[in-house]
């Protein structure tokens, strides 16, 4: 195998291909990326068994060929080439090595036989449909920081993808809950997608899939089966496995009774949140709400490091009402805002509170009290 190929798309295809690989690995062709040289273009393959990115890339082929070498190590040299470099690839089956030359710069790597390469079993998609990448952008980066780490509830270790019912008939549904907070985001249903099985995406490949979606005019082909999910551009195809578990019954926890309403800018409120928070102890982080006509007092008491509080001007009409929230979780959901305003729901300081983004409800989000 021989091929030439620029810097820039080289740098690009293996920069994916070894964010998929696993660093510590027992299987070592696990380790390695797979090159395959045919036409006039160059693919890039990487798996860990559970998720694998197939990168396209236009190349100069001189001999088509295939064969595999350490995605991190091709990846780090690569990434220290010069701008513009040429770089050619050539594989000596012979001696076993892949010999890396741009300019004055060569260097030699071991191969592994492409023969021993696992690739991932294509499955049967029942649902295939095309989303526009800001929408799955927005389902999944909207949705991301509510995934459990918990390893003992797996089955919350990913977003639940999903159709679902709204006010407006069916709709995309991207759902993640780690039992303290909850993101449900809703995006218009695309064409194909109706008989759809909800699947759980695990954490890893929402992050990998992240780097697919920065393009905004660029279409994202989704396929779903009940073991798979595929996401495709023109060069990159991303499938992995899905959480094989059963997602909560999340309509439980949303509560549909809260009839408090505070309204509040939601980036004064998160940076107050932040100023308030830097005195409280690192294990709870609690931060107390309350909440009087049209005024809201943030404060944190830690005995042993020292107390905290600030006043901020919202829009309440209901009874004094106090509450208390792991600040983190506060952060986290106030920073999802696009718009001006948060809209907070509350009932009673021990029940659930509902948060959205002013007037559309197509992002709700819910979390939990704590005793402050």
């Amino acid at each position: 195998m021989k091929l030439s190929i620029e810097r820039a798309t080289l740098l690009k295809a293996v920069a994916q291909a070894q964010s998929v690989v696993e660093r510590r690995n027992t299987i070592p062709i696990l380790a390695n990326v797979l090159i395959e040289a045919e036409g006039n273009e160059a693919t890039f393959r990487a798996t860990d068994l559970d998720i694998e990115v197939v990168d396209k890339a236009p190349a100069q082929i001189e001999r088509a060929g295939a064969t595999t070498v350490s995605a991190v190590t091709l990846n780090e040299i690569v990434r220290k080439l010069p701008d513009g470099a040429l770089v050619t690839l050539t594989e000596d089956s012979a001696s076993g090595r892949l010999t890396i030359e741009a300019g004055r710069s060569n260097f030699s790597l071991a191969t592994l036989p492409k023969e021993d390469f696992p690739v991932m079993a294509t499955s049967d998609y029942a649902a295939n449909f095309s989303c526009p990448a800001p929408t799955l952008r927005r389902l999944f980066d909207k949705s991301k920081f509510a995934i459990s780490t918990e390893e003992t509830r797996y089955y919350l270790n990913g977003v639940y993808m999903h159709v679902s019912d709204a006010d407006g008939g069916k709709v995309l549904r991207c759902v993640a809950t780690d039992g303290h907070r909850l993101a449900r985001i809703d995006a218009e249903l695309p064409e194909g997608a109706e008989g759809m099985a909800g699947v759980i995406v695990p954490r890893k490949t929402v992050g990998e899939l992240r780097k697919l979606l920065d393009d905004d005019e660029m279409k994202i082909a989704v396929s779903v089966s009940e073991t798979k999910i595929r996401f495709a551009t023109p060069d990159i195809t991303l499938t992995s496995k899905v959480i094989d578990g059963t997602f909560p019954d999340y309509t439980r926890v949303i509560p549909q009774g809260n009839t408090r309403k505070m309204e509040v800018d939601a980036a004064e409120f998160a940076k107050a949140v932040d100023r308030v928070a830097t005195v409280s102890s690192e294990r709870s982080r609690a931060v107390k709400l309350q909440l009087d006509e049209d005024r809201l007092i943030l404060s944190v008491n830690a005995p042993d490091s020292g107390a905290a509080e600030e006043e901020l001007a919202v829009a309440y009409g209901d009874e004094r009402l106090e509450i208390g929230f792991n600040a983190k979780y506060l952060l986290e959901i106030a920073s999802q805002v696009d718009r001006e305003n948060a809209v907070f729901m509350f009932n009673s300081s021990g029940d659930p509170t509902l948060m959205r983004e002013g007037n559309d409800t197509s992002a709700v989000y819910v979390v939990m009290p704590m005793r402050v």
